[in-house]
């Protein structure tokens, strides 16, 4: 089973590892163990793995999840990623590459390779040692992979990034799939955005990439400047 040969490779790699055979035997243990990741199949008996992935979501929040799929067409790729999985693997993979995986999720380099303390940038407040961030003074429900995408995109404001050196920067791969990377600005979108098909903040600049544009309070009166940048 493929759940006995994950456990194995993330045992040999020093991981406490608990197994379930199904989707419903899963979620059981993550609420009864509170696990730190979940590496979970899509195709699973009795609940698969998409409606799992948004059960975790509803439940734990900020759960890190890795999807293992064997179908391999972008719209399965991205119907994982908006279900609210971190990352993912297509079957066969390595198991270098799943242990890879998995620390770079638990390790959450982004939020390592900036320094410590708060930083405020327009209405964002960024608080590593709390991992949290704030939008007007309330704490974002994100997941670990939005964390490090927001956590950077709030370290380089007003930076045009392309998804490349985000896909590189912050999950840490040198080549991989793009969408993986639209989703997730899809994804940060509907939690920062008044109007997450009109967005203010995080604007797509055609052919090249994204900006981060912290947009200030406006001046003793709550409103925001007006940002000429499209947004898609």
């Amino acid at each position: 089973m493929v759940s006995e040969v994950v456990g194995q490779y993330l045992r040999a790699a020093g991981f406490i590892v608990d197994e379930a055979v199904d989707g419903l035997a899963g979620l059981r243990q993550a609420e009864a163990r509170q696990p730190d990741l979940v590496v979970l199949d899509r195709m699973l008996p009795l609940l698969d793995g998409i409606e799992v992935c948004r059960r975790i979501r509803v439940n734990w929040g900020t759960l890190p999840v890795i999807m293992l799929t064997a179908l391999g067409e972008e719209e399965h790729r991205i119907e994982g990623l908006e279900a609210g999985a971190d990352d993912y693997l297509v079957k066969p993979f390595s198991p270098r590459e799943l242990v890879l995986r998995v620390q770079s999720v638990l390790r959450r380099s982004v939020a390592e390779s900036i320094p410590e303390g708060i930083l405020d940038v327009g209405e964002f407040s960024l608080n590593l040692a709390a991992h949290e961030i704030r939008l007007r003074d309330h704490p974002l429900v994100l997941t670990a992979r939005e964390f490090d995408l927001l956590a950077y995109l709030i370290w380089w404001p007003s930076k045009v990034l392309t998804r490349e050196e985000l896909l590189r920067s912050v999950w840490g791969w040198e080549f991989g799939d793009l969408s993986t990377v639209t989703v997730h600005v899809r994804r940060l979108r509907e939690k920062i955005e008044d109007d997450p098909a009109h967005p203010l903040l995080l604007n797509t600049i055609w052919g090249v990439g994204y900006r981060f544009d912290p947009v200030p309070l406006g001046a003793g009166d709550g409103t925001r400047a007006t940002n000429d940048a499209s947004g898609a």
